[in-house]
């Protein structure tokens, strides 16, 4: 499998150079040749198959020979060592739980996949990668934990300084050792900039062997099909194919969902469950794309007015909208509803949210409420206790706090404050500063 840029596609890469350089030289997205189709009789057996061997098929054409079966298989059965459950709420709404992972977040699967990825093609290189990465809640958690220890790795997480949750925010700034957080006073898209910017600096390049954890990054953004397959595993009526509603902020979810779509998993319908970051809603709408200032919200890691992986939607589709259009609808949900639909969803199916499945749920109540007899899931894509700020003034009942942010709670917070200036994170990485503060 070879992987070509958005922007130029003769400028190729395989898996292990996609996945090390994060971004292509041309500042596209690197994205698969081919799509990959599941091979016969694989829906047919999907309900015996282990998630171990579920998650090897689905993974090993983008691999190619990148990395050994044996190596792969250790990597996907480490990724995906936690429960993903698809627990009914109402007669025709379930939710695929993806919180039950160590930073109790969904983007743990790709997170652990990339770390494992990356060690094992740094691990007989001389020269250290530096992981940089921008987060708009729980990427930053569940990259420290994922590249936390790990041999010739150092990781700088950019988050936009009181826009996380207290919880996420413990979770990327208590750890140290390989693991730097930079708070940036600004929006998430100021620090998805730096970062973009930051590939781009020649000297910065030249000096230090980059690449990025976000979902930019095909290590990371690959493994998210996973849990499409899993909720499948678990559909009880294969007949009639789930309605799926993702909570899309930077939309490389989504996006992960489509391309398991594409290769021959079953679905009727995608939703794209924004907040009031309604970028894509009006491409959709208009045919007009017109990325917007991030405007801040109660689920705020979708809070995001230029999504990057919007470009790899558009080329699963040949850059087609009407074909786009035949699978995908988008809706915009304001923090009121969010607020409303946790309070009535705990009240009358006894089912708590996040704010961010809360938006999921009120996309595909929508969506169903216009097509007869479908029925679908949403993405709970972190446990409410990470926003219990917002939940629990709305429920009136406090959120048992899991053991693994228990601890944290006490730790000094490591991190270094800035503002949104290129110049002064390209200062930081080329001193070596951030030594100091590990």
């Amino acid at each position: 499998m070879k992987y070509y840029s958005t922007n130029n596609k003769s400028l190729r890469a395989s898996f292990s150079e996609a996945a090390i350089q994060g971004q292509a030289p041309d500042k596209g997205l690197y994205f698969p040749e081919t799509i990959p189709q599941l091979p016969s009789g694989f829906l047919d057996s999907i309900d015996t198959l282990s998630k171990e061997e579920l998650a090897f098929t689905v993974m090993k054409p983008y691999v190619g020979d990148s990395i050994s079966d044996t190596d792969l298989q250790t990597i996907v059965s480490e990724t995906i060592n936690f429960p993903f459950p698809l627990v009914p709420v109402t007669p025709a709404i379930s939710t695929l739980e993806l919180f039950h992972g160590p930073t109790l977040a969904f983007k743990d699967v790709g997170a652990r996949f990339m770390s494992r990825c990356l060690g094992h093609f740094v691990k007989n290189r001389d020269k250290e990668v530096t992981v940089l990465v921008a987060t708009s809640g729980d990427t930053g958690g569940a990259v420290a934990n994922g590249f936390y220890g790990v041999e010739g790795v150092n990781v700088v997480i950019l988050y936009p300084s009181g826009k996380v949750s207290r919880t996420q925010e413990v979770q990327l700034t208590t750890l140290g050792k390989n693991i730097t957080a930079i708070e940036v006073d600004g929006t998430f898209d100021d620090c998805q900039q730096m970062v973009k910017n930051a590939f781009m600096d020649e000297e910065l390049k030249k000096s230090l062997f980059l690449t990025s954890a976000n979902s930019i990054n095909v290590a990371r953004w690959l493994p998210q099909q996973l849990y499409y397959f899993f909720a499948y595993q678990q559909w009880k009526d294969k007949g009639n194919p789930p309605v799926i509603s993702v909570p899309s902020g930077n939309f490389g979810n989504i996006c992960a969902g489509l391309l398991a779509y594409c290769s021959g998993l079953p679905a009727q319908h995608f939703v794209a469950a924004c907040n009031a970051n309604d970028t894509v809603l009006q491409f959709l709408e208009s045919g007009t794309y017109t990325a917007k200032a991030s405007v801040s919200t109660l689920s705020n890691a979708m809070d995001v007015g230029n999504p990057s992986n919007f470009v790899r939607i558009m080329e699963l589709f040949g850059n087609q909208l009407p074909s786009l259009k035949n699978i995908l609808t988008a809706y915009s949900i304001s923090d009121d509803e969010t607020k409303t639909v946790i309070k009535d969803v705990q009240e009358k199916y006894h089912y708590l949210l996040d704010p961010h499945g809360a938006v999921g749920f009120i996309a595909l109540q929508r969506y169903l409420s216009s097509h007869d007899g479908a029925k679908g899931y949403f993405l709970e894509t972190a446990h409410p206790v990470k926003f219990y700020d917002v939940i629990e003034p709305v429920t009136g009942q406090t959120i048992p706090v899991p053991e693994s942010i228990a601890v944290l709670l006490d730790q000094p917070k490591k991190s270094i404050r800035m503002k949104p200036d290129d110049e002064a994170l390209k200062v930081l990485l080329l001193e070596g500063s951030l030594q100091l503060h590990r």
